[in-house]
């Protein structure tokens, strides 16, 4: 009797696995039968075994090292297909992004690639050919900003509910080399953890390897990622008190240099200001929110608030001064799917002296396009459905214009859990003689997956959810033809609220490896043979 009972839930847990929670709903109502409940009732030895079996993996877990265990998978593994469609064909865009004298190489600086927040690679991704996927456990922590040294290791700033963390992580083991944890929140801050851009959303690496990133104390640090004999370490190289700047009731949400060699930073209230070389601190305060990072390139900062889009530049003492401000139409506020009050868009730098970034109309958002030395609006043009279009994810540039992601319908990890997703887009806008277009859209659902595009091999990397009346979460890396749209392939990362990415960006390494940041660690898709 106690084997069968045994094997009987061993075969429960088995198609909870395979097919999901309505298992659960099937064995609630089994349980609900008295001969059932009476045939199942365990002894005290067997709720002694299992309690003692679920504290000794609970100690394990505890135990063993961030990134040495695979994030745990939920349950649907058969009734959601691990891969989609076929390998791809490499078709390369032709788009030159100026390499910023102050960061990193193009593609391993920041969230958002380079100086321009392109979110473009000049490298491949995968191609789709035969897929690896693997995964690495932090415990309940997200990496929402992932670049690489010139070693070749991620270099990634991380979170969890105390506060923010700098780790430099192995890219074959995925395993952390060194942490350097930051100033934890404030107490009484007033915002969930999974809202909270403060300190632990965006960081650049500069062009000696070091990590610039703004702490939520209100200074600035600069921290070196490797030490005399090129081995990963931490070590802060200088530290900028801004607290003379920015009250104790705000804080920092963004950084960037310009080609002077400033830092320039701003806060969630609306205050930028610069950092010189000497380390002297000026600001000045816009009085609008920022909820996202800037661009720059050779002639000023560009920084989008909840009311208008910005450019800025230094003036004679170094300090910044505002070059002109265009407003956009806020509609109603708040969407869902979005952390602020107004557009959620970083500024994205195009060719030919245009900026892009989205509004927030009602019913429906649209994609402007600036100029980049008036602030004139160029032309604006909607995309999705009425009442269903709001994003907070930078525009992916295409050199003649962008594709935007629809965010709406996100509020936070619990919109997408038992099978649920949100409202569905991803579309491209092409701006050509003065006049905006809709090229393209599709109707796969990417929540929140800061999307990617390969400049050499023309594909688009989303992190979709499609939904599931299984109630499964499966999650996905999808490649989509920038020229039609097209899902060309997707391969299935995991299943489960942990394989969520939550805003974190999708990252691609120079060797084609491509990561994407979940609230558990860190997963990386691969085509089979790379990193061997």
């Amino acid at each position: 009797m106690r084997f069968q009972r045994t094997a009987a839930l061993v075969v429960a847990l088995l198609l909870y696995v395979a097919l999901g929670p309505w298992v659960v709903l099937a064995a609630a109502g089994a349980l609900a039968v008295p001969r059932v409940r009476d045939w199942l009732r365990p002894t005290w030895r067997v709720v002694a075994g299992w309690a003692a079996g679920v504290l000794v993996v609970a100690g394990l877990v505890l135990v063993i090292p961030d990134g040495w265990l695979p994030i745990p998978p939920g349950p649907g593994a058969l009734v959601t297909p691990r891969y989609l469609g076929r390998p791809a064909a490499a078709h390369p865009i032709r788009m030159d992004v100026p390499q910023h004298p102050g960061l990193s190489r193009n593609g391993t600086s920041s969230m958002h690639d380079d100086a321009w927040a392109s979110d473009t690679y000049p490298w491949s991704g995968p191609l789709g050919e035969s897929p690896d996927v693997d995964t690495a456990w932090f415990g309940l922590q997200e990496c929402a900003t992932l670049a690489f040294d010139s070693h070749g290791r991620l270099v990634g700033l991380c979170g969890d509910r105390r506060g923010p963390t700098l780790e430099v992580i192995d890219q074959g083991s995925l395993h952390p080399l060194a942490t350097k944890r930051l100033p934890d929140r404030p107490d009484g801050h007033g915002t969930p953890p999974w809202e909270d851009l403060c300190g632990a959303a965006y960081f650049y690496l500069d062009d000696g390897d070091r990590a610039v990133v703004g702490t939520t104390d209100r200074h600035v640090l600069v921290v070196s990622t490797d030490d005399a004999e090129g081995n990963a370490d931490l070590t802060t190289r200088a530290s900028h008190d801004l607290s003379g700047e920015i009250p104790e009731d705000d804080c920092l949400v963004a950084l960037v240099p310009d080609w002077q060699g400033r830092i320039w930073w701003a806060t969630r209230g609306g205050r930028v200001g610069t950092v010189d070389t000497s380390g002297r601190v000026r600001a000045v305060d816009l009085g609008e929110q920022v909820a996202n990072s800037m661009a720059v390139d050779r002639t000023g900062v560009y920084v989008v608030t909840t009311e208008a889009v910005h450019k800025l530049r230094a003036d004679a003492a170094g300090g910044p001064a505002e070059v002109w401000r265009s407003t956009y139409d806020r509609g109603s506020g708040r969407k869902s799917g979005q952390l602020s009050q107004g557009s959620g868009t970083t500024p994205t730098i195009l060719p030919g002296n245009l900026v892009a970034t989205t509004d927030n109309a009602d019913p429906r958002m649209h994609v402007e396009f600036r100029d980049t030395r008036t602030g004139r609006l160029v032309c604006s043009q909607e995309v999705f459905g009425d009442d269903e279009s709001a994003t907070e994810n930078s525009l992916v540039s295409v050199g003649t214009g962008v594709i935007v992601e629809n965010n709406h319908g996100y509020n936070s990890p619990l919109s997408t859990i038992l099978g649920r997703t949100t409202d569905a887009g991803l579309a491209r806008v092409d701006v050509h003689d003065g006049t905006c277009s809709v090229r393209w859209t599709s109707d796969l659902a990417a929540p929140t997956s800061v999307p990617k595009v390969s400049l050499a091999n023309g594909l688009l990397y989303a992190y979709t959810k499609p939904h599931s009346w299984w109630g499964a979460n499966a999650w996905y890396v999808t490649a989509l033809d920038v020229r039609t749209g097209r899902r060309v392939f997707a391969v299935r990362t995991g299943l489960g609220t942990l394989f969520n990415n939550h805003y974190s960006a999708i990252t691609i390494a120079p060797d084609g490896s491509l990561y994407v940041a979940t609230l558990a660690g860190l997963v990386r898709v691969r085509d089979r043979g790379v990193g061997d």
